[in-house]
């Protein structure tokens, strides 16, 4: 979900430049990896770097079109109106997540290095009481916008266009978790000369602009 504002954007911006329809459907990165397994039909596949690796490995991507195409941060939110914490150092994050009344992070690559970084602060069983589990599919900003979650963690992609919640910024350097999104036609892709098209247009620097916008850094 983190890619799916930006897919729809290189998506408008391909049609334009080669009038060639691309159909993006968006859903939570399990979900997504788990239907192409089950063998649903798709021309390329975006996923995070970790679950494309095991689609390659599995036969279900063309290796050789494996391609890298953004990097993304992760930040932290609360609701708009709440007062302004600290999370400049990677102490202050862990006091702001002790403080926490609740606390929410994403189920994909992003949380499970979070839930591995609360693990090693030695806070895992302090704070599990307080844990809200964003189903998959369904943004952490969300539930800080609806006031169910006091202190969200998501990457920053997902989280600039939501409206009632207040960005702090991103996790300091020496916390920072960094998810790499690729993409790769899939073993049964049927158009490949046309899907390698857009696909070279997504990670070309011509579309830079559109990355940052959203909150990424290209590949």
């Amino acid at each position: 979900m983190a890619t799916r504002q930006l897919l729809a954007e290189l998506t408008q911006a391909y049609a334009k430049r080669s009038g060639q329809t691309v159909l993006i459907e968006s859903v939570g990165g399990v979900d997504a990896a788990k239907r192409v397994q089950a063998g649903e039909v798709f021309d390329l596949v975006v996923l995070a770097s970790d679950a494309m690796t095991k689609l390659v490995a599995t036969g279900h991507l063309r290796s050789e079109s494996l391609t890298a195409l953004v990097h993304s941060g992760v930040a932290v939110a609360v609701p708009a109106g709440s007062p302004a914490l600290d999370i400049s150092s990677e102490d202050a994050v862990r006091q702001a997540v002790l403080a926490a009344p609740t606390l929410a992070y994403s189920t994909g690559p992003s949380g499970v290095a979070l839930a591995k970084l609360f693990e090693r602060w030695g806070i895992t069983e302090h704070i599990k009481d307080r844990l809200v589990t964003a189903p998959p599919g369904v943004p952490v900003g969300s539930l800080v916008a609806k006031g169910e979650v006091a202190l969200g963690f998501q990457q920053l992609s997902e989280l600039i266009h939501v409206p009632g919640i207040t960005i702090l910024g991103p996790l300091p350097d020496v916390i920072q978790i960094t998810t790499t999104f690729s993409a790769a036609l899939t073993s049964v892709c049927t158009r490949p000369t046309e899907v390698q098209a857009f696909l070279d247009f997504m990670a070309s620097g011509e579309v830079a602009a559109l990355k940052q916008k959203q909150g990424m850094v290209p590949a």
